[in-house]
């Protein structure tokens, strides 16, 4: 009876470690999550500008400041 007492013992802090390892996990995913929406949030955002500055007829292709072309 010990013995299947300490097994099962055995089992629930396996089981502990693993849903920390998985809490851990789940929580370093979500900050990736956060970091893409903002990158993506700015990448929208440069896409609108880039977007109005064609309706109002802004140069598209602007000309790097070292060409003498």
């Amino acid at each position: 009876m010990d013995d299947k007492i300490e097994r099962l013992e055995s089992l629930i802090a396996l089981q502990d470690r693993t849903m920390e390892k998985l809490s851990d996990q789940i929580f370093d995913q979500q900050k990736q999550i956060d970091g893409l929406k903002r990158l993506v949030e700015r990448l929208a955002q440069k896409v609108r500008n880039m977007d109005e500055e064609m309706e109002n007829g802004g140069p598209i292709d602007v000309p790097p400041p070292h060409y003498n072309g």
